[in-house]
């Protein structure tokens, strides 16, 4: 792992922190490979179809609510990085495994599992 690589890392995440908070569409899909797949239990969805869901619902930042993502853990090896996060958004408490690839020296999101831990 270069020195900088762990860095690299951290900065796609707050991107994708800040792309979530401000409903930023253009922001998330520069992170993201273009044939990433995301998945919850008994939900499978590609990028495009995150996007328009993530453009047509409100912002949370419009909407007043707090910036309280939380990076859990990260673990870099080589070219290859996966993270756990935690994200509030709206009604839901989401974790996140977000897995990364370093190619053409440049990291960008491949997987994305999530599911919701709000207690009901």
């Amino acid at each position: 792992m270069k020195p900088n690589d762990f860095d690299s890392v951290t900065a796609v995440i707050q991107n994708y922190f800040d792309g979530l908070h401000q409903g930023d569409v253009t922001k998330l899909r520069s992170i993201f490979h273009h044939d990433v797949c995301l998945k919850a239990p008994g939900i499978r969805r590609t990028m495009t179809q995150w996007l328009a869901d993530v453009a047509n619902r409100p912002i949370p930042a419009q909407q007043g609510q707090a910036f309280e993502f939380k990076l859990l853990s990260i673990d870099v090896v080589k070219d290859q990085a996966m993270v756990k996060i935690q994200c509030p958004l709206f009604d839901f408490n989401y974790i996140d495994f977000i897995g990364l690839l370093k190619e053409d020296d440049h990291w960008l999101i491949v997987s994305k599992m999530y599911t919701d831990i709000t207690l009901n």
